[in-house]
């Protein structure tokens, strides 16, 4: 089985932290987003992965040596491509067609999930959506009365159905999936400027395809700082036990209220920490009191009052706040 992952974007929504570190690559709950990404899927799929394919921008060597190495981890071959130009999320599959061979999943890095159900071996793929309350922002999907999909709609002003998108799809056959994404290219079909993968969904289905959605229970998005600290405390209240305290990290004077997560060599001295906190590696949190935050590697927290925070790596806070988002190697003081 092959697993492409299209993450070209920079993340532009999330600057600062964006600004040092391509927004997958970003740590929520202790890992990179597409790290918890890669697990989540690897662990509900029935057949393990033989191939990982990551569709980057201008990264540079060390972050495409991260993601080889991840796919490695998961006992698979990566590969690295690049999408050049933001030509839209068909182009950005089309970069690594290669691998679409085979049963394929695409899954976009910025999304994460929770979901509890089995691949329908009967049909051609699944779409995974989630039900929201409104579904103009977002790309859906309509079904038949057999629970089929049927009808694709993008961004509709009046909606068609609470089924939205999540960016993650199962296909029994990536080649069908190619030929499609070959057309739209080869003849130019774009929307605006963009060549978009509902139209070639679209075409497989009128040619027969039978798509089903596979509905998750949770979809979380790190698009912006706000919903990337609620994400981060999601994942934290999933994790429950198993989010802890590392064996080389230093705990004095303290109270941890979990769930949390505090990264090897991190020192925790007369501070409050928790609910739903992570602390990265060799981070130094003083005098400060802290709850539903993000805080990343390296960095030095005193006299912090913080919630709802994200605080990037090699950053310093010598000061009392109660909302902050400061990127890497940022300092504030007073």
């Amino acid at each position: 089985m092959n697993l492409i992952i299209p993450m070209a974007g920079r993340g532009s929504r999330l600057r600062p932290h964006t600004l040092t570190v391509p927004k997958p690559l970003v740590h929520v709950a202790g890992k990179p987003i597409v790290q918890h990404l890669v697990e989540d899927l690897a662990a509900m799929s029935p057949r393990p992965f033989d191939n990982i394919a990551f569709v980057i921008g201008d990264f540079g060597d060390q972050v495409e040596a991260d993601l080889l190495a991840l796919a490695e981890k998961l006992g698979a071959k990566g590969h690295i491509h690049h999408q050049d130009q933001p030509l839209g999320t068909a182009h950005a599959v089309w970069c690594a067609k290669e691998w679409l061979e085979g049963e394929t999943v695409v899954a976009f890095a910025d999304t994460l999930f929770r979901a509890d159900f089995q691949l329908n071996a009967d049909a051609d793929g699944h779409l995974f959506v989630k039900r929201i309350d409104d579904p103009r922002q977002f790309g859906v999907v309509v079904l038949d009365d057999t629970g089929a999909i049927v009808e694709y709609a993008e961004k509709p002003e009046t909606p068609v159905s609470d089924l939205a998108m999540i960016g993650i799809y199962h296909f029994k056959d990536g080649a069908a999936l190619r030929r499609e994404i070959d057309v739209l290219i080869d003849n130019d079909l774009r929307k605006g400027d963009e060549f978009q993968l509902p139209d070639a969904f679209r075409a497989l289905t009128e040619q027969g395809a039978r798509f089903m959605p596979g509905e998750v229970d949770d979809w979380m998005d790190c698009g912006n700082r706000r919903v990337t600290v609620e994400t981060n405390s999601r994942m934290l209240e999933f994790l429950g036990d198993q989010a802890n305290t590392a064996a080389d990290a230093t705990v004095e004077n303290s109270v941890i209220i979990p769930p949390c997560i505090i990264q090897e060599g991190a020192v925790i001295r007369n501070a409050v920490i928790g609910p739903r906190v992570t602390i990265g590696p060799k981070t130094h949190v003083v005098d400060s009191v802290l709850s539903d935050c993000l805080v990343g590697s390296h960095t030095h927290l005193e006299g912090a009052h913080l919630t709802g925070s994200m605080v990037g790596n090699h950053a310093r806070i010598v000061r009392k706040a109660e909302d902050i988002s400061l990127g890497d190697y940022s300092e504030s003081t007073c």
